[in-house]
């Protein structure tokens, strides 16, 4: 049988914003909806990779968030961002699939992690990769980044270069940062997955985000691991699925317990 033809679509969030999303589909059992990191979009090579990959064993949905690709409206670093999730949540729900999960890298797992404790409607969650506060600037790539998203020149080359753009309106509220929202989450299952050779965030964030969350949880330090969708390889994201797949069929009752921490080659 041959793979059926795929369609991208425009899916709309409840502030009218159109979202780009592809569906690749699978066993409708379970739709894993993956939130690409700053500045990607779906179309992205590594997050191509990462979707194929996933969609070996479950129906995949990922979308370009507001300001990034194909996508319209400005990024809003994090806070607008859980409409874009909500409204593709929404669109695997409608496709049959009985349990949806998400997988966020870097931004999206803020996203990821935000979402699942503020507005719930996921059977697991995993940060990949993900800052557990905002205004980190202890490494230069974040020092960089910020000077992209906070100065006029900075913005204009990161939607010149980079196909972003960023909306120059600061945040008013402060949204909740991640490790807040992660205190929520519970008790939906949720997996913290950081590398020891992150550039970005330090391993410290993964511990804020394991710290906060309740049970059931999970946090893997994998060694050599760089950064999100760029550095995770096949088998990363093969063990991944197969924490969700065990992770949405389990009880909270049976997914609870002692404290998991993994170190893992």
């Amino acid at each position: 049988m041959t793979r059926p033809v795929l369609k991208t679509q425009t899916l709309v969030t409840e502030d009218g914003v159109p979202i780009d999303a592809i569906h690749l589909p699978g066993d409708s059992e379970l739709a894993i909806v993956l939130a690409h990191g700053f500045t990607l979009s779906w179309q992205h090579g590594a997050v191509w990779r990462a979707a194929n990959r996933l969609n070996r064993t479950a129906g995949v949905l990922t979308f370009d968030f507001r300001g990034h690709g194909r996508s319209g409206g400005m990024s809003t670093l994090g806070d607008r961002e859980i409409k874009d999730l909500d409204v593709a949540v929404a669109y695997a729900r409608e496709l049959g699939y009985r349990r949806i999960a998400a997988v966020g890298f870097s931004m999206g797992a803020s996203i990821v992690v935000r979402y699942a404790g503020l507005m719930g409607g996921l059977d697991a969650a995993v940060s990949v990769s993900g800052p557990g506060r905002w205004y980190y600037r202890g490494t230069p790539p974040m020092r960089r980044l910020h000077w992209a998203v906070e100065r006029r020149a900075g913005r204009l080359i990161t939607r010149t270069w980079l196909n972003t753009r960023v909306s120059p309106l600061r945040w008013n509220p402060v949204p909740v940062p991640p490790a807040e929202a992660a205190a929520m989450i519970s008790p939906t299952p949720f997996l913290v997955v950081h590398g020891d050779q992150d550039r970005y965030f330090p391993v410290e964030h993964a511990y804020q985000l394991y710290e906060a969350a309740r049970e059931p949880r999970e946090l893997w330090v994998i060694p050599g691991f760089g950064h999100a969708e760029s550095g995770a390889d096949a088998h990363l994201v093969d063990r991944i699925v197969a924490w969700l797949r065990e992770a949405v069929t389990a009880s909270p009752a049976a997914a609870g317990g002692p404290p998991a921490v993994a170190a893992s080659s």
